[in-house]
């Protein structure tokens, strides 16, 4: 195909009549073509999309123009922070040669400038912080997030069904394990009565698996004030969407409760958030970094609520995207789901490599411009392969591209910039206030003293009752000896009386 062919063919599809954001430039044999862009349609960025490649191949970068860009329009995004450098969006870039370079020959302006961020939490890190009560979550989510099988799923029912039903609140994990506990032991005969016999080998393997997820700090997460996900979706003054920055670079070892947070918070959105049909643009689009820690430890059935959402959530406006090294870390009934693709360079240095290069671009249109598994070996920092979706939701032909610099700062904030930001927070004044109010580890540990008060009481009364049965059968088994004896003293007297008259 020639170059003018090409260059039509990709204006046919890259450029919309609709509202777009404009990702870079799209090149044509190692070269820019001026004024040929890569525009993404703003109605299909509820599609869902993957931005994968090997590390230093610039996947950051391109997350961070996709966030300026959607917060330009006016959409909020939620960035899931792993790495702990994406901060920098809140400070205006700088510009250098290289960028003069880049956007000079795609004819795209360059406005340094930063944009709006709240800095959230869910670990040790200073933030917002987000929390959410074990009510919320349900016994079946909880369940499916603890990996129970179905007798203990059945015993969790029956936990969050007793507490409805005597007005517990399940605030935290402190909650939930005193619950467990107490039907276990205090609480054991009360609640066979009313809900059947509960095992306790169950409540301990339940408990071992909570103490599991409490050492991963889980105890941070669960609990009040319960964050609203409607201030996930805050314009500022200009009418910029936020973007709220995650931090979780402390939590790299704790898979089980990044998937807990991140499958608690899609639910919670799912489920609150109305129905948006094929809107001109998404309520929120969420980034979600180094994804494979998701799926590492995830149960099956953590993966099918996982993959039941990712299908679901579309209608609800909100965009997901999994950001990996490699395509095959994300399973097929996911990878399938996801409308944008963004392949920078993988590297084949083994023949594992080379056999997941070939898998990886087998994920593509089909193209004749390219052989495609040899060109994503080929590519250099910044440049990707890229396939989106049109304004008909048809993929676009591939194309390589080079992706725009970021207009803030390609760098992470400093101490004191972070600080700023957190103090200047209304949402910190919000949720960081630690509220500890009276719910199940409460109530029960007073119900507790009062049957251990009860059977105290009970115990000493059976022991006064024992002691004077006991007295009293200590006197009544003298007057019994004495009877006897007088008996036997008249008897014998008898008979010597009777001796002595012969």
């Amino acid at each position: 195909m020639t170059k003018d062919l090409f260059i039509d063919e990709m204006n046919e599809n890259y450029h919309f009549s609709s509202d777009f954001i404009t990702v870079g430039g799209i090149q044509y044999n190692k070269e820019l073509i001026p004024d040929l862009h890569l525009n993404i349609p703003l109605k299909t960025l509820n599609r869902h999309g993957l931005i994968a490649g090997a590390t230093g191949t610039g996947k950051t970068k391109t997350i961070q123009v996709l966030s300026e860009q959607l917060s330009a329009k006016g959409i909020p995004v939620l960035m899931m922070d792993i790495k702990g450098d994406f901060s920098g969006i809140a400070q205006a870039g700088v510009l250098n040669n290289f960028i003069e370079n880049r956007h000079t020959q795609m004819n795209l302006p360059f406005d340094p400038k930063g944009f709006p961020v709240e800095l959230l939490t869910i670990s040790k890190q200073n933030g917002v912080r987000l929390r959410a009560t074990i009510s919320e979550f349900g016994p079946v989510l909880l369940s499916r997030i603890l990996d129970l099988n179905d007798t203990q799923s059945g015993i969790m029912s029956i936990v969050f069904k007793y507490c409805d039903d005597h007005n517990l609140p399940l605030l935290d994990l402190k909650d939930l394990k005193k619950v467990i506990h107490y039907i276990t032991n205090e609480g054991k005969s009360e609640i066979e009565q009313e809900y059947g016999r509960v095992s306790t080998a169950s409540t301990g393997a339940i408990l071992r698996k909570l103490i599991e997820l409490e050492q991963q700090d889980a105890d941070l997460f669960f609990g009040e004030t319960s964050f609203d996900i409607q201030d996930l979706m805050r314009l500022d003054s200009s009418g910029k969407g936020y973007v709220n920055i995650l931090r979780l670079n402390d939590i790299q070892d704790k898979p089980k409760l990044f998937s807990t947070f991140m499958l608690c918070l899609l639910a919670e959105i799912y489920n609150t958030m109305p129905e948006q049909g094929d809107s001109g643009q998404p309520e929120l689009v969420i980034f979600i970094d180094e994804a494979h820690l998701i799926f590492k430890e995830a149960t099956k059935a953590l993966l099918d609520q996982i993959e039941t959402i990712v299908k679901l959530i579309r209608s609800k406006g909100i965009g997901l995207y999994f950001i990996t090294q490699n395509p095959t870390d994300i399973p097929d009934a996911v990878l399938s789901q996801l409308g944008l693709k963004i392949q920078h360079a993988l590297r084949a240095f083994t023949a594992k490599d080379r056999k997941a290069i070939k898998l990886a671009s087998e994920n593509f249109p089909t193209t004749t411009h390219y052989k495609t598994n040899e060109i994503i070996t080929q590519l250099g920092t910044g440049e990707a392969l890229v396939t989106a979706l049109n304004e008909k939701g048809i993929p676009t032909p591939l194309v390589v591209a080079a992706i725009r610099a970021p207009e803030s700062r390609m760098d992470v904030l400093k101490d004191d910039e972070i600080e700023r930001i957190i103090r200047s927070s209304n949402l910190a004044l919000k949720y960081n206030q630690v509220i500890d109010r009276e719910s199940a580890y409460e109530i029960l540990n007073q119900k507790i003293v009062q049957i251990q008060k009860d059977e105290k009481s009970v115990e000493n009364k059976k022991e006064r009752n024992n002691k004077r049965k006991s007295n009293t059968s200590t006197f009544e088994k003298q007057i019994v000896k004495v009877l006897t004896s007088a008996t036997f003293i008249r008897g014998a007297f008898g008979v010597l009386n009777k001796m002595f008259k012969k």
